[in-house]
């Protein structure tokens, strides 16, 4: 029977089957942890006289409470904490464990595939809900929660029932300008919050063959914020010429990583979207589906507490309104493709003076990347900041984040009330949005600025 490739790679990884009120048991290939939602698994493994089962297949890395300052000053002695007892743990139990001193060091979701640890076919776990970058692979990678993460650091398996599966195919030619945070943006509009809820989603079609492997991360990234379960995109020549960029000109896939879904497999639910005109997208509210083309006016039946939140109108114009912190980084846009993107953008300009922009990237690697290209020179001579990797304003538990009713634009996942700061306002968007509305210092269109070739 013809089959979708997560359907394969459910089948593939059964360990018990789902039956009436029991779960199934799925066997997990690589488990991602970092120093927030793992310390509480641990402990748990001691107080129950557990080790962990596959220490070699799981990978540790500090990102979310780390300061990206130039000093890397802690922000507070909790978050010094949950990083020294997360180099313990993996210390005790032989876990390789990336720690600021590490090169490789950076967010989980972006030195996973960096590491050549995510690959295609792998079912993929950790204690964080954006682990669906991971499906940009051809892998089924989804978050667990931290009792869940206690039970894969002792077992190597998971409890879980089988989602059902959405295909959404995008077609037609994307503008220039327009990336894959756009189109990311316009689907979760289109699908709504819980649209995907109890769903993997697969994203099909020639504008996502066309993605490069960063692209393809940031989409399936925000799958989640459509309640999906997951994303994935099928494994391909792409997928496999980044892999061998990490792993050696030698690595080749194995049978099993080059499937793909079958012709004429069935999905549950299947979605059709020409993207040809969408242009620059934005959000307005405090959920990522409130989203809007960046010339558009607010919708006359917007939601009143989210606009009472952001301090806008309903049917008022987002263009032109004043922007205080620019964010380009996080787990969805702080890859190299993204700083380039950014830089492009920047290039011979200053950020406007009353708005303050931070770039941070991913990793060290994207990092020393940057600096080996240049960028950041060109960040720093526009009037930006160049800060260390981490997860930094995206989750705003490090330093980094906004005062009370500051507006952000920022290039990370989640807009939801504070979630950059008690009090902050956040409008999620492109690193070519973000970068244009920095030097605007409101809400701009990258399209009307002159760019560099």
């Amino acid at each position: 029977m013809s089959q979708t490739l997560f359907d394969k790679i459910w089948e593939r990884h059964v360990v018990v089957p789902e039956k009436d009120d029991h779960p199934a048991v799925i066997y997990i290939d690589l488990h991602l942890i970092h120093e927030v939602t793992s310390p509480q698994a641990f402990t748990a493994l001691k107080e129950n006289n557990l080790t962990v089962r596959c220490p070699q297949k799981t990978l540790g890395t500090a990102d979310h409470s780390i300061p990206t300052n130039p000093t890397r000053q802690f922000a507070d002695q909790q978050a010094a904490d949950q990083v020294s007892r997360l180099l313990e743990n993996c210390r005790e139990h032989g876990i390789r464990c990336l720690d600021l001193n590490d090169p490789a060091q950076g967010i989980v979701h972006v030195v996973g595939p960096e590491l050549g640890y995510t690959q295609p076919g792998m079912t993929i776990v950790c204690g964080d809900s954006h682990t669906s970058t991971h499906g940009a692979f051809g892998a089924l990678a989804f978050g667990i929660g931290t009792s869940e993460v206690t039970g894969v650091l002792a077992t190597q398996c998971l409890l879980q029932r089988k989602p059902k599966t959405l295909s959404i195919t995008l077609e037609g030619t994307l503008a220039p300008l327009v990336t894959a945070k756009d189109v990311a943006l316009h689907v979760i509009a289109k699908l709504g919050a819980g649209g995907g809820a109890g769903f993997v989603i697969e994203f099909r079609g020639e504008v996502v063959r066309g993605f490069s492997m960063e692209s393809r991360m940031t989409l399936c990234n925000m799958s989640i914020e459509a309640g999906a379960r997951a994303g994935m995109v099928a494994p391909d020549d792409v997928t496999f010429a980044y892999l061998r960029s990490k792993l050696g000109e030698d690595w080749q896939p194995q049978s099993w990583q080059r499937e793909t879904s079958d012709p004429k497999a069935r999905f549950d639910r299947e979605v059709f979207l020409d993207v040809s005109e969408l242009t620059p997208v934005i959000t307005y509210g405090t959920s990522p589906d409130q989203s809007l083309p960046i010339h558009a006016n607010i919708p006359s039946d917007a939601a009143s507490r989210c606009l009472d939140y952001m301090g806008f109108e309903s049917g008022g114009s987002l263009t032109g309104i004043k922007v205080d912190v620019v964010f380009v980084g996080s787990c969805t846009n702080g890859r190299i493709e993204d700083l380039r993107l950014a830089a492009k953008i920047l290039e011979g300009k200053k950020v406007a003076a009353h708005t303050r922009m931070l770039i941070v990237p991913g990793s060290g690697a994207v990092k020393r990347a940057a600096e080996a290209e240049g960028l950041d020179r060109v960040f720093m001579e526009a009037g930006a900041e160049w800060r260390e990797p981490g997860c930094s304003m995206c989750i705003a538990m490090n330093g980094d984040q906004l005062q009370p009713g500051q507006l952000a634009v920022s290039t990370s996942n989640r807009n939801f009330e504070g979630r950059q700061g008690p009090g902050g306002r956040t409008m999620l968007a492109s690193p070519a949005t973000a970068a244009a509305c920095a030097v605007a210092g409101a809400v701009a269109d990258p399209r009307f600025l002159e760019v560099t070739a």
